[in-house]
C-alpha cells in the first residue's frame, strides 16, 4: 500500500458531509480496482483494459468493429487498435473482413482467447467476491440499494439537463 494518503483522508469534519461521502464512495472505487489492476498483472501478466475488451467481446461471439469496441469501453479507437494488435499477436482474437465492407473488420475472440478470458473472470469474481466478504450482508445488501436509487437519482439530473441545453 502506497504512503500517498487516499482521497477521502484528506478530509475534515467540517467538510461537507456529502463531500466527504462522495470521496469515500471514490476512494472505495480507486483501492479496489488498484487491487484488481495488480492481481491482474502479477497473476496474468495483462492488464486491465485488455481483460475489459476481452469481456466485451465474449458478450459479442460474432465480434464487434473497432468502433463499436470504442464507444463500449469509452476510450478512443487508438487505444482499441493498440490493445487489439497486442491480444492478436497473442492469438487471443482475430480480426475478420466484413464481407459488405472491405474497410472494416469485425475483432473477435479466438478459442484460445475465450479460455483465456473465461479463467481470468473466474479468477476476477473471486477476487471481488473476497473484497466483499468482510462486510455483512445486511450492509451489502444496504449499499446495493443505496447505491442504486443514488443512480436512479442521478440519472434522472442529468436527462432534465440535457433536455434543457
Amino acid at each position: 500500500m502506497s504512503d500517498i494518503p487516499d482521497l477521502e483522508s484528506r478530509t475534515v469534519p467540517e467538510d461537507h458531509h456529502d463531500l466527504r461521502l462522495w470521496l469515500r464512495m471514490l476512494t472505495c472505487c480507486n483501492l479496489i480496482e488498484s487491487d484488481i489492476r495488480t492481481r491482474l498483472r502479477t497473476e496474468y501478466q495483462t492488464t486491465l483494459p485488455r481483460f475489459d475488451l476481452m469481456a466485451q467481446l465474449l458478450r459479442v461471439p460474432g465480434g464487434m468493429k473497432m468502433s463499436e469496441l470504442s464507444q463500449h469501453m469509452m476510450v478512443t479507437n487508438g487505444n482499441i487498435t493498440g490493445i487489439t494488435d497486442q491480444l492478436e499477436r497473442e492469438g487471443l482474437v482475430e480480426r475478420v473482413k466484413v464481407a459488405t465492407d472491405r474497410r472494416s473488420s469485425l475483432i473477435r475472440l479466438t478459442s484460445k482467447g475465450k479460455r483465456t478470458f473465461k479463467k481470468m473472470a473466474q479468477s476476477h469474481e473471486q477476487w471481488v467476491q473476497s473484497m466483499f466478504s468482510g462486510v455483512s450482508e445486511k450492509s451489502r445488501a444496504a449499499l446495493f440499494e443505496a447505491l442504486g436509487e443514488l443512480k436512479l437519482v442521478t440519472q434522472a439530473r442529468m436527462a432534465r439537463r440535457d433536455t434543457r441545453a
